[in-house]
């Protein structure tokens, strides 16, 4: 994957750049740190939307412009909505956007480059792989202005370890990249001038994966997430038998037993 640097004169709050199957989403509010305004959020759940039906995109990654990757929510923007029925739509709105990160066919990774506080280290949780730069760091810090970040804790809640994710909620205290790769936060974390080409790296390696058993794969993961184990197992059996019998599964069976490189069936 070619990163090439946006435009500046170019105004979009969210910027769009696909090469082959990896789609590159970057939030572009540079000086607001990138806050989730409603503008924002609408900008990225109509993208997913589009995204989601769209077959050529393998991988997503969202990144974002500026000296922060995202701030969370915009303060002043709540701060104007005044009433909790206006604010509580906004919060919706971003859990909206949240799920559909879940629900969504194609892996997700976040390209971290600074630092992700509040809804913007959500963000983080919330997708499926994410990978840091190391001088990034990470805060869920609405206690500190009377928020405690509720929305946020239950993405980190299902990322990192109880205790982590509580000190985190409670005292509002940066952590660094390596901590957060000892939370399980972020996958892997690399020197700043190597993002770009780690992410493509990590997306070119998904992205050349048999599509179809991603997509039921990560609906799986996650599916059975919140299920007992009998019956995780129960569905995750009949996943695998699904796949296994289809042709990507057949395809791929066959190439190992013939000792070849397995090709794929296009969407």
């Amino acid at each position: 994957m070619i990163t090439q640097e946006p435009d500046p004169t170019v105004f979009d709050i969210l910027l769009r750049e696909q090469e082959g199957g990896i789609l590159t989403l970057t939030l572009n509010r540079p000086e607001h740190f990138n806050a989730l305004s409603g503008e924002l959020l609408t900008s990225l759940q109509q993208a997913l939307e589009e995204i989601a039906a769209d077959s050529s995109v393998r991988v997503v990654v969202i990144a974002a412009r500026g000296r922060g990757f995202c701030a969370g929510h915009d303060l002043k923007e709540i701060h104007t909505l005044g009433t909790q029925d206006r604010i509580e739509e906004l919060f919706l709105q971003c859990s909206t956007v949240m799920t559909t990160l879940v629900s969504l066919p194609q892996p997700v990774i976040a390209k971290v480059h600074a630092t992700a506080t509040a809804a913007g280290c959500q963000l983080v949780a919330q997708c499926d792989l994410a990978v840091c730069a190391d001088t990034a760091r990470f805060a869920v810090s609405g206690v500190n202005f009377g928020l405690f970040c509720s929305t946020p804790s239950v993405a980190l809640a299902r990322n990192i370890g109880r205790k982590a994710a509580m000190e985190m909620l409670l005292t509002g205290e940066f952590i660094d990249a390596q901590t957060a790769k000892a939370y399980g936060l972020v996958n892997r974390v690399v020197p700043g001038a190597d993002l770009d080409q780690e992410v493509a790296r990590l997306a070119t390696l998904i992205a050349a994966k048999p599509q179809g058993a991603v997509a039921a794969g990560k609906r799986l993961f996650y599916k059975q997430l919140e299920m007992g184990i009998a019956p995780a197992y129960a569905l995750a059996s009949e996943v695998i038998a699904c796949n296994a019998a289809g042709p990507e599964g057949q395809e791929g069976i066959a190439a190992f037993l013939e000792r070849r490189a397995p090709h794929w069936p296009q969407k």
